[in-house]
């Protein structure tokens, strides 16, 4: 079924709601789903093969010694990956039945352009609707104010992008613009100034700010503006090709990019500004990461001095509740939760206000952005007018918080399992931490409650080398105690989960990996690693192409 189509035994169920909500919002959301309704449900494939390379375990041998494999994991964290599992570390390395629902109970069998945008598959059928609903609030383009769809309008005045979808294209990952004139609409440029007095440094510090903001410039780069509003200035990028040779003498060619400012629209740019690309990430599996237990996440951070593998959690400022709090979502852990972050999205993404950010994402300097025409609605109930209303938030936190991820494609195959075996040989699961199993809260997250999913992650910081780290518009490489996002250094990243990445480019052939989208490939992806998996990267130059093949057969197979 397409994630776009409400079964018609649902109708009901949406009508019940819109009886529930203004009338200005239910005659969008009605409007909203019957488009939705009207599209044509793709095919499902029910092809398993994935995409491989074709050279099978039997075509050659790895010359690789024992000798030359990673050095094993240490006990006790080899302890901590088996505790979070509940399962013994040889069960993990080999075949597992149950790693095929990667997602557990609510994941899908579904490997096509589609495989990233359909619901939970224990989603109950009252619950549908409101899935339904938010989809369309998360595909719906908003537009500029006043308009006579004035649930939907409020964009900018300085934005992104105009729809959630712009940037997650098929709920999937973004990519970095291909030449200098290619608009950047999956990827933002996240900016930060250094901290220059004391006060500052506390705050950071104690994560009472996320970072010290450009005074005329924010946290984030804008590089669009409505009419009369001049967008803050324009991305381009520019790519080298750096050549790395393994050692049977294969070459494969990555791409550094140089990212550039250019027709700066409120002022010159300080060369000590932070700058730090970041493509969109895929939208699946959200929900079951964040019902990951906080002690779980901490229990495998660790402060490793010798240049091994370690790893530190964010705190965070939750705005919802204006404590500290643990962070999971971004590419550098600032969010706590998805409400926090699917509001800090609309704010800074589109330039949409909400209870959890209800000023305009305009700067003090910034006067033809702050007297520009608003969207917001009065709420009542003593609530600031906003843009975007609870309703529409809690819709969108559901849509977010459901879309399911697809199980793992020839999970027994001799090939991928020789190449999970390398993953494993090699320490991978050092950072990629590979099973969980969800607790049962007393939340209404209930698609969510008890499953086990192997999202190959451990959602903390990891330091990642000179190549990956964010860098001045100038282009120097900062101090590693130059805090850029709350206790993130430029260095630092959090672990993408790994579920669903075989599909990314079947969902949308232009994605890219990494924060920035320098990489093509999953094997230029991990190429790129550095840091504390300089050792891991190592191994894999030492890979011959029966090694190559393997690893790559793993990857693709999630």
């Amino acid at each position: 079924m397409n994630a776009n189509y409400v079964n018609p035994s649902d109708s009901h169920l949406t009508t019940q709601i819109l009886r529930h909500i203004p009338s200005k919002l239910a005659l969008v959301i009605a409007s909203a789903m019957a488009i939705s309704a009207c599209q044509q449900s793709d095919s499902v494939s029910d092809d398993t093969s994935g995409d491989v390379s074709d050279v099978t375990s039997e075509q050659a041998s790895s010359n690789e010694s024992s000798s030359e494999k990673s050095q094993a994991l240490s006990s006790e964290h080899a302890k901590n990956i088996e505790t979070l599992a509940g399962v013994p570390m040889q069960q993990l390395v080999s075949f597992d039945p149950q790693e095929i629902k990667q997602g557990g109970d609510s994941g899908i069998s579904i490997s096509s352009a589609e495989s990233y945008s359909k619901p939970s598959s224990n989603l109950a059928a009252s619950r549908k609707g409101s899935f339904f609903i938010g989809n369309a609030f998360f595909k719906q383009p908003w537009v500029v104010a006043p308009a006579s769809t004035d649930s939907r309008d409020g964009l900018g005045a300085l934005f992104n992008v105009a729809a959630c979808q712009s940037c997650h294209v098929k709920d999937g990952r973004g990519h970095a613009p291909m030449t200098a004139d290619d608009d950047a609409d999956s990827l933002l440029i996240r900016l930060s100034m250094p901290a220059t007095t004391d006060e500052q440094r506390q705050q950071l510090q104690d994560s009472l700010i996320e970072k010290v903001a450009h005074p005329m410039y924010g946290g984030q780069l804008q590089d669009r503006g409505i009419q009369g509003v001049p967008a803050e200035a324009r991305i381009a990028v520019q790519w080298t090709d750096k050549p790395v040779t393994f050692a049977d003498g294969y070459v494969e060619t990555l791409r550094a990019p140089t990212f550039n400012l250019t027709k700066p629209g409120y002022g010159a740019f300080d060369d000590d500004m932070m700058v730090s690309p970041r493509v969109a990430l895929p939208m699946i599996g959200l929900g079951l990461l964040e019902q990951i237990p906080d002690d779980d996440i901490k229990k495998q951070a660790s402060d490793s001095s010798n240049g091994d593998i370690s790893g530190k959690f964010n705190w965070v400022m939750d705005l919802q509740t204006g404590k500290r709090a643990l962070g999971r979502f971004g590419w550098k852990a600032g969010q706590t939760k998805l409400i926090t972050q699917n509001q800090s999205a609309f704010n800074e993404d589109m330039g949409l206000t909400s209870n959890i950010r209800p000023n305009e994402s305009c700067m003090p300097t910034q006067t033809a952005c702050l007297n520009a025409a608003t969207g917001a609605d009065e709420q009542g109930n003593g609530k600031s007018p906003v843009e975007v209303n609870d309703e529409v938030a809690k819709f969108v936190e559901f849509y977010t918080r459901n879309l399911a991820v697809p199980h793992r494609r020839n999970a027994d195959d001799k090939l991928v399992l020789a190449g999970k075996k390398r993953f494993y040989d090699m320490g991978c699961q050092s950072c990629h931490t590979p099973r969980y199993q969800l607790p049962k809260t007393d939340d209404d997250h209930l698609e969510q409650h008890g499953q086990v999913i192997y999202p190959y992650t451990d959602l903390l910081l990891h330091d990642m080398g000179d190549d990956l780290a964010d860098r001045t518009i100038a282009g120097k490489l900062p101090p590693k105690d130059a805090q850029v996002e709350f206790l993130a250094n430029s260095y630092e990243w959090r672990t993408p989960a790994l579920w669903g990445v075989g599909l990314a480019q079947t969902v949308d052939p232009q994605a890219t990996f990494l924060h920035d989208g320098r990489a093509r490939t999953l094997m230029e992806a991990v190429l790129w690693h550095g840091g504390e998996a300089e050792k891991q990267k190592q191994q894999v130059l030492k890979l011959d192409k029966q090694g190559r093949a393997e690893l790559n057969a793993f990857l693709k197979s999630l």
